[in-house]
């Protein structure tokens, strides 16, 4: 497929698993390098962007594949199998590519209409934009700008100061614009030192008065009406499908760790004379991960799959379906981490060990669990 042609229609699902298959030497002999550089390898991000993984969400008509939100997170899931860091990127981009409908359609075609743009970006804390007579000069400085290194373009949230004051809507509150910059007129802070996710490369951008015309710095309001390219359910899913993708990462990364132990099974640990296999607290241990696994990847489709229908018939969610939204991402992901750690438990000095992923499984997945998204503090709102 040419940068310009559309996603085939035929079956995305299997097409897209098939280029994963293909792609998984290239992301696997990366992996390490990737932790050790804070950023994806650039042969990494070269080949998801030829293979259309950072256009899943993108609509059709501008070159994507216009997935539905359940065959976008199965296709993330097996990506996060193989490398987790390069999952986390391509479902960031994704993410993003659902904010287009902001945008006027000239602005999306030049943003979202080449099939090589890759987009990253954090909305908080907000920037400032300073008004001019053309636009805006964007100043600031976010976190958690996952895959900065290998995008194109910088999305993210800033305050409107007119005459060094803060503007105003009618209704008293502060104006507050979606942005989009270059990435190449933006500042890397290279800071992202963290235990596990290392190769997503989230490293805290700073933006110093950027110029930014009207075109990429529209109202940031709900109920806008998007251009035709972006006038579907899925752009008003908008957050919902956000949290989702973060999710699907994780399921993927804890059915890795349990596909892992499976395969160690014949391994006899030292001092003894029995295989992993031949356990029983190894087998229950087994049976309750592949269970949390199962439960939590049911329960997290069926709730995305009643919205998508819901969005479809209705055109907006209620509050109860973004709660069962926001409940299915949290239980993907607190049950994605009890199994790592189940399985954590069963592979002896194979889970500290560089040579097996046990440990990485295990770094990656607690980082995941600490994202503001889906931790269990979103519990409470769901409970309220």
């Amino acid at each position: 497929m040419t940068a310009a042609q559309p996603a085939p229609q035929a079956d995305p699902l299997q097409s897209l698993l098939q280029r994963l298959q293909q792609l998984e030497p290239t992301l696997r002999t990366h992996s390490r390098a990737a932790e050790q550089q804070k950023q994806l390898a650039a042969p990494v991000v070269q080949a998801l962007r030829e293979a259309g993984f950072y256009r899943l969400f993108r609509p059709r008509s501008l070159g994507g594949f216009g997935l539905d939100p359940v065959t976008e997170f199965q296709v993330a899931e097996k990506l996060a199998a193989i490398d987790a860091a390069a999952a986390w990127n391509v479902q960031v981009c994704n993410a993003g590519e659902l904010y287009g409908g902001w945008f006027s359609e000239a602005a999306a075609a030049e943003v979202f209409g080449s099939a090589d743009a890759i987009i990253a970006g954090s909305f908080y804390p907000r920037r400032r934009a300073e008004a001019t007579r053309e636009g805006y000069l964007i100043s600031g400085t976010t976190p958690f700008n996952s895959n900065c290194h290998g995008a194109d373009w910088l999305m993210g949230v800033a305050e409107v100061f007119e005459d060094n004051k803060a503007g105003m809507d009618a209704e008293g509150n502060p104006r507050v614009l979606l942005t989009l910059v270059p990435m190449r007129e933006c500042r890397i802070q290279q800071n992202w030192n963290t235990m596990g996710m290392c190769g997503t490369g989230s490293h805290d951008v700073h933006i110093d008065r950027v110029f930014c015309p009207s075109s990429r710095a529209v109202p940031f309001t709900p109920g806008v009406a998007p251009p035709p390219a972006y006038d579907n359910p899925l752009t008003r899913m908008a957050i919902w499908a956000t949290k989702g993708a973060h999710a699907a990462v994780a399921l993927g990364v804890a059915q890795a760790a349990v596909d892992d132990l499976v395969e160690l099974g014949g391994k006899v640990p030292a001092y003894t004379d029995a295989s992993i296999s031949s356990r029983p607290r190894v087998q229950f241990r087994l049976a309750q991960a592949e269970g949390k696994l199962a439960s939590a990847r049911t329960f997290f489709h069926h709730a995305y799959q009643q919205a998508w229908r819901t969005l479809q018939t209705r055109g907006v969610l209620s509050l109860q379906d973004k709660a069962q939204c926001q409940l299915a991402c949290t239980t993907a992901v607190s049950n994605a981490a009890e199994a790592v750690d189940l399985v954590h438990t069963c592979v002896g000095t194979s889970g500290i060990r560089r040579e097996h992923a046990f440990e990485k499984y295990f770094r990656d997945i607690h980082v995941i669990t600490q994202h503001a998204f889906v931790n269990e503090a979103r519990l409470e709102a769901v409970g309220q």
